[in-house]
C-alpha cells in the first residue's frame, strides 16, 4: 500500500514537471515571436516603403518605434509581473503582440504602420524577461542544463535569422506575412499561457502604489536614448535639433528617474540586483554581447549589400550559418556548464567571437558565401558559449525574490548593448570611410602612373561601347576607388570588435563561480 501510494506520489511529480515544461515552451516560442520581430522587417522595409507611398525618413521608423516601445517596456515587466503574477502579464503581452501583429499588416498608412509597431513592441515586450524569469525561478538547478540553452538559443537565433524569414516571406508572398505569421501562433500562446501558467500569484496591492511619474522619467530617458543612438549616425548627430533636443530630455529624464527609484515606495525598476558582483559584472557581458550579436546581424548584411550587390534572399541564406552553428552549439553549451567552469566557457566564447572578427579584418570586395563561412561559424559558437554561462552565473544564483526585476534589467542591458552597437559601428563605418576614400583620392592621380596606367587600360576596353570611354572609364574608376573605401572601412570596423572582445576575455575572472546547489532555481 505504502509502495503504490510513492509510486502514484511520483507519477504526479512526473507529470507536473511534464506540464510545466511544456507551459514553458509554449513561453519561449511567445518570446521567439517577440524577439524575432525587431529584424524581420530589416530586409524587406524597401517593399514596405512601396506599399504604403512612405519616404525612405520615414521607414526607418517601422524598426525604430518597435525598439523604443520595447525598451521601456522590458525594465517595466518586474514590476508588472509581480503585481499581476506571470500567467496574467503574459497573456495580456501576448494578446497585444499578436493584435498588433493583426493591425500591422491592415495598415494603410506609414502613421498607422509606425503607431501599431510601436503597441506591437510596447505590448510584446512583456513576454521576453518574463520568460527568463521563469526560467531560473520555477526550474530547479538540476533543469538549468537543459533550460537555460533554450532560452539563450532563442534570444541569439531570433535575431540572426530574422533578416533570413523575413526575405523568404516577403518574396513568396508579401510584406503583409511578415506580421500575420505571427496570428495563429499568437492565438495559440494566449490560450496555454491564460489557462496553463500558475508558477505565482497576482500581488494587487502593488498596483496602489504604482510610480506613474517614474514611469514617465524612464520613458524619455530609454526612448529618447534609443533615438539617438538610432537616427545619430545618419542625422549628424547634434546637429540635428530633434537629436540636440532629445538628448537634453533624455539627460534631465535620466536624473529624474534615478532620484525617483531611489526614493518612490514602489519604484517601477528596482536596481538592488546591481549590489551582487555576478549580475553587475554579467550585465555589462550582456550589453557587449548586445554589441556583437546586434552588430554583426547589420554588418554583414550591409556588406552583402552594397559591395557583393546580394538580394535579401541571398543575404538570408548566407547568414544561415550563424543561426544553424548556434542551434547545433545550445546543448553543448548546455552540458558543459555544470563540467566546466563557466567563466572559462565565457572566456573561450569571447576568445572565438575575437578571432572570427579579426578573421575578416582582411576583407575585401571578392569575399563571399565561403570566406564568410568560418567567422560566421566561430561567431555563433562564441555568442552562445559565452552568453549562456553568462546568464545562468547573472540570474541564476541570484534569490528568486529578486530575479522578476532582475530579469528585466539584464535583457534591457542586451538590448541597450544592441543600440550603442550599432550607433558605433555606424559612426565608424562613416568616418573611415571618409578617411580611406581621401587617402585614396591622394594616391590615384595624374602624377600616379600606375594608376593612369589602370584608366588607360579601362579606356581602351571600353572604346568599342562608344565614344564616351575614357569618361566612362574614369567613372568606373570613381566607383572602384569609393567600394574599395567603403571595404577598408568595413575592415575598421572589425578590428574595433576584435579589440573590443579580447578584452572582454581577460576580464572574464570578475565574476565569481557559482557554489553547487547555489541558486534562484525553484521549481516550487
Amino acid at each position: 500500500m505504502t509502495a503504490g501510494h510513492g509510486a502514484g506520489k511520483g507519477q504526479s511529480a512526473v507529470s507536473s514537471d511534464g506540464r510545466r515544461m511544456f507551459v514553458f515552451l509554449c513561453m519561449v516560442f511567445g518570446m521567439f515571436m517577440a524577439i524575432l520581430d525587431i529584424q524581420i522587417v530589416s530586409a524587406s522595409l524597401s517593399e514596405i516603403q512601396a506599399g504604403l507611398a512612405a519616404s525612405s525618413d520615414e521607414i526607418s521608423w517601422v524598426q525604430t518605434s518597435y525598439l523604443i516601445a520595447e525598451v521601456v517596456m522590458i525594465p517595466l515587466s518586474g514590476f508588472l509581473s509581480r503585481a499581476l503574477s506571470t500567467r496574467w502579464l503574459f497573456t495580456a503581452s501576448a494578446v497585444g503582440f499578436t493584435a498588433m501583429s493583426f493591425m500591422c499588416a491592415t495598415a494603410t498608412s506609414i502613421e498607422q504602420m509606425i503607431v501599431y509597431r510601436a503597441l506591437q513592441g510596447f505590448l510584446g515586450g512583456g513576454m521576453i524577461p518574463t520568460v527568463f524569469a521563469s526560467a531560473y525561478s520555477i526550474f530547479p538547478r538540476e533543469k538549468q542544463p537543459v533550460v537555460t540553452p533554450l532560452i539563450g538559443l532563442v534570444a541569439t537565433l531570433a535575431p540572426t535569422i530574422g533578416p533570413t524569414i523575413g526575405g523568404y516571406l516577403t518574396d513568396l508572398f508579401s510584406w503583409h506575412w511578415l506580421f500575420l505569421i505571427n496570428v495563429v501562433p499568437g492565438i495559440f500562446v494566449i490560450l496555454i499561457s491564460a489557462t496553463m501558467i500558475d508558477f505565482d500569484e497576482p500581488d494587487f496591492g502593488l498596483l496602489e502604489h504604482f510610480d506613474w511619474w517614474g514611469l514617465l522619467f524612464m520613458a524619455g530617458f530609454l526612448g529618447s536614448l534609443e533615438y539617438v543612438l538610432e537616427e545619430g549616425p545618419t542625422n549628424d548627430w547634434f546637429g540635428d535639433d530633434t537629436i540636440f533636443f532629445l538628448t537634453i530630455l533624455g539627460s534631465v529624464s535620466s536624473v529624474a528617474f534615478f532620484f525617483r527609484v531611489f526614493m518612490a515606495r514602489e519604484p517601477v525598476v528596482n536596481l538592488r540586483a546591481f549590489s551582487n558582483r555576478n549580475f553587475s559584472v554579467g550585465s555589462a557581458f550582456s550589453f557587449v554581447v548586445g554589441i556583437g550579436l546586434y552588430g554583426l546581424t547589420y554588418l554583414y548584411p550591409l556588406y552583402l549589400s552594397r559591395v557583393r550587390g546580394y538580394s535579401a534572399l541571398q543575404i538570408g541564406e548566407t547568414m544561415f550559418v550563424s543561426g544553424l552553428t548556434m542551434f547545433v552549439c545550445a546543448p553543448i553549451a548546455g552540458r558543459l556548464i555544470g563540467k566546466v567552469d563557466p567563466r572559462l566557457m565565457i572566456a573561450f566564447g569571447f576568445g572565438a567571437f575575437a578571432y572570427g572578427t579579426w578573421m575578416v579584418t582582411g576583407l575585401t570586395a571578392d569575399w563571399d558565401f565561403w570566406e564568410l563561412l568560418v567567422p560566421q561559424i566561430l561567431r555563433g559558437v562564441g555568442i552562445m558559449m559565452a552568453m549562456i554561462p553568462i546568464n545562468n552565473i547573472s540570474l541564476g544564483t541570484l534569490p528568486s525574490s529578486q530575479i522578476k526585476n532582475a530579469s528585466g534589467l539584464f535583457n534591457l542591458m542586451r538590448n541597450l548593448g544592441g543600440a550603442v552597437g550599432l550607433a558605433l559601428i555606424n559612426t565608424v563605418l562613416n568616418d573611415r570611410w571618409d578617411l580611406h576614400l581621401a587617402r585614396l583620392h591622394e594616391s590615384v592621380q595624374w602624377a600616379n602612373g600606375v594608376a593612369v596606367e589602370r584608366l588607360n587600360e579601362m579606356t581602351q576596353a571600353m572604346s568599342a561601347l562608344g565614344s564616351d570611354a575614357e569618361q566612362a572609364a574614369l567613372k568606373t574608376m570613381a566607383m572602384q576607388v569609393r567600394t574599395q573605401a567603403e571595404v577598408m572601412a568595413f575592415a575598421d570596423v572589425f578590428m574595433v570588435l576584435t579589440v573590443l572582445f579580447v578584452g572582454l576575455l581577460f576580464l572574464s575572472p570578475l565574476m565569481s563561480r557559482p557554489e553547487p546547489g547555489k541558486g534562484g532555481g525553484g521549481g516550487h
